[in-house]
């Protein structure tokens, strides 16, 4: 389903799956798709036809474009109907938002390169028309620069559609907070949150370029046409507060709300603080179902700071849910059914319970009929599993179910140089101490060596310090499981080729990444299945590594009479799943909690800071523990029972059942 407000001057309004809001208080139009790739074929549709308008015209097309991860499934269908015969570059013209102070046009994480890489290169485009902030200009020459390329602009008659991203500092283009209204191509310096968001791109925050040429804000809202595009979790209170909050410096963003033809193009993720998502009965009357009454009465309670079962008549009606409580009243009755569901999802038995150890009032699952089950638990990094559901691996292996790990990828990125180079001497000195050939180790550190002292900020690791970097992260792994109570003979390491690339940026998931997802699924016919849910992550490979999952369970056909496996979905790393979301809550006594602690900290390599900590800098033990204690919380003070820590997953339903 795909929702959406609707204005006057929203071109994008005529889509017969968008929907009018009434009341609203967002004050941009905003159009919200289920997924990401739904919003990139829409957008890039409307760029091809205004494209071929304006060739039909004789005229040129000039297009304003972004980088980064949000455009390029955009990218990626433009250069899909230019390649099937549908769309010609020959009339277009394009200026790039910005560029990295400081880097050349050929560094991996230059935007030239970029845009070369995934669109200019595969597309018919004159070279003449790319226009691309130039980083490597001396500082004296700058500011005649910028008045250059704003007059480049204007000659080509000005920007017809410009394409946005958002940065969570509210930034477009490089405009950080207290950007003015009028601001023009310059140089600007970047904020800490945009460097933090940037760390992953440049093997490390220290790397990042403090600096950046932006267009100004003042030159994008010249601009005829508009689209914000944000996708992903982590967008989602920015956009709120640039769709529905004050005009103001501090959220650049937030400027767009004057412009009279802009559209805010979401997924289903970056939407979620909306108030028509997080709570649409403030805005209009809404079909009352049982998941809707729950997130209702949760939002009440925590509002009010009330346990559930202590909410009122008045708490409703004070607090626009009148129309719930005179379809399904008085209070109590609504309270009552809310708070046995969330007792339901309650469970220390997440692989289900025998028969034989079942009491009196326990509550039957489904599949608790076959115990002891085989369990295969997908990690997308190599310490996923433990940080995100490391609880509920230990329970389900001494609860006697067979539990498989499987590694999507080998997260050798993640390893600083300085330890690939401690555990080098250490192969080494270990050779030496046992006899065996040190000549070859000698040789092979040396060059790693040579390699990392030569290495420049942003390189990429050569294949030797790859291969030392991903030994590191899965004897760690090895560590990590033992302290679950998991044989290394039940794990998986599959080193997905999406993630090899020896680069940040990621290919996108291909056949042969589905195939060995496939092919394992094939071998071990598990009867339960856990993968990643949290798509925050600021390299984007949760996402992939879910999506691989997905299209794999598509093709998946069980065998042996065995019924289509459980699939349940873990956060914990990047952020924490809502309680009205939760399907199966899993509470950890504090020793279960204790010993998570215990499997994290075999991942040494991640420890005391990671090369990737995103926006959170706690440590990702401290995350864990502070969301599972967080979750438990927010059940305690919903008037449910007391727990050290609580662990939470959300059924994923096959679309094929």
């Amino acid at each position: 389903m795909t929702i959406s407000t609707s204005k006057e001057n929203s071109s994008m309004g005529t889509d017969p799956r968008l929907s009018t809001w009434r009341k609203s208080p967002e004050k941009v139009p905003v159009t919200v798709f289920n997924k990401a790739e739904e919003a990139s074929k829409v957008v890039a549709g409307e760029i091809a036809c205004l494209i071929n308008a304006r060739a039909q015209a004789g005229q040129h097309c000039v297009l304003g474009l972004a980088t980064g991860s949000t455009p390029l499934g955009v990218y990626r269908w433009l250069v899909r109907m230019h390649k099937e015969g549908a769309l010609s570059f020959q009339n277009v013209i394009t200026f790039n938002l910005d560029e990295y102070y400081g880097i050349g046009h050929d560094a991996s994480q230059s935007y030239h390169r970029f845009m070369w890489e995934n669109l200019f290169s595969h597309v018919d485009i004159k070279p003449e028309h790319v226009h691309i902030p130039d980083g490597t200009l001396p500082p004296e020459r700058l500011a005649k620069y910028g008045q250059r390329f704003e007059q480049d602009i204007r000659d080509a008659g000005g920007i017809d559609l410009q394409l946005l991203g958002i940065g969570r500092t509210g930034h477009i283009g490089f405009n950080e907070p207290g950007s003015p209204a009028d601001s023009r191509t310059r140089l600007i310096a970047l904020d800490r949150v945009t460097r933090l968001d940037a760390a992953s791109d440049f093997y490390g925050e220290q790397n990042v370029p403090r600096r950046a040429i932006t267009m100004g804000v003042g030159t994008i809202l010249e601009s005829r046409r508009i689209i914000l595009m944000a996708f992903g979790e982590n967008k989602s209170t920015t956009v709120v507060q640039a769709v529905e909050g004050p005009v103001s410096a501090n959220l650049p963003a937030s400027y767009l709300q004057e412009h009279p033809q802009v559209q805010f193009v979401l997924d289903s993720a970056a939407a979620a603080d909306l108030t028509r998502v997080k709570s649409p009965w403030m805005l209009d009357q809404v079909s009352w179902t049982p998941e809707m009454t729950k997130r209702a009465v949760i939002w009440l309670a925590r509002k009010l700071g009330k346990a559930i079962l202590k909410l009122t008549d008045e708490d409703f009606g004070e607090h626009g849910l009148q129309d719930l409580l005179a379809g399904q009243g008085p209070a109590y009755d609504i309270n009552l059914a809310v708070f046995r569901d969330l007792v339901g999802k309650i469970t220390g038995w997440p692989a289900g319970k025998p028969d034989t150890l079942r009491r009196p009032g326990d509550i039957r699952r489904l599949g608790d009929s076959v115990f002891p089950k085989k369990i295969l638990v997908f990690s997308p990094h190599p310490d996923d599993d433990v940080i995100s559901m490391g609880g509920t691996i230990i329970r389900m292996v001494d609860q006697g179910h067979e539990v498989h790990i499987a590694y999507q990828t080998s997260g050798n990125i993640a390893v600083f140089d300085a330890d690939a180079l401690r555990y080098a001497d250490f192969m080494r000195e270990f050779n030496r101490g046992f006899g065996l050939d040190a000549a070859s180790v000698d040789r092979l550190e040396r060059q790693v060596e040579e390699y990392v002292v030569g290495k420049k900020a942003g390189d990429s690791d050569s294949p030797p310090l790859r291969t030392i970097k991903t030994l590191i992260r899965r004897c760690e792994t090895r560590a990590a499981a033992r302290a679950c109570g998991i044989a290394p003979g039940k794990l998986h390491f599959l080193d997905m080729p999406f993630y090899e690339t020896g680069l940040i940026r990621k290919n996108p998931i291909g056949d042969a990444d589905v195939e060995i997802i496939l092919n394992l699924l094939n071998s071990l016919q598990p009867h339960q299945i856990y993968a990643a849910g949290d798509l925050s992550d600021p390299h984007g490979t949760h996402r992939l590594c879910l999506e691989a999952i997905t299209r794999a369970l598509a093709l998946f056909k069980p065998q042996h009479g065995r019924e289509a496996p459980e699939v349940w979905l873990y956060r914990g790393a990047w952020q924490e799943w809502e309680p009205e979301s939760i399907d199966m809550a899993i509470p950890l006594s504090p020793n279960e909690l204790a010993r998570k602690r215990d499997a994290i900290f075999k991942h040494q390599s991640q420890k005391d800071r990671a090369m990737f900590p995103g926006a959170d800098q706690r440590e990702f033990w401290q995350r864990a523990e502070d969301r599972n204690r967080g979750t438990a919380d927010i059940f305690n003070r919903l008037g449910l029972a007391e727990y050290e820590a609580i662990e939470g997953f959300v059924k994923w339903i096959n679309p094929r059942n």
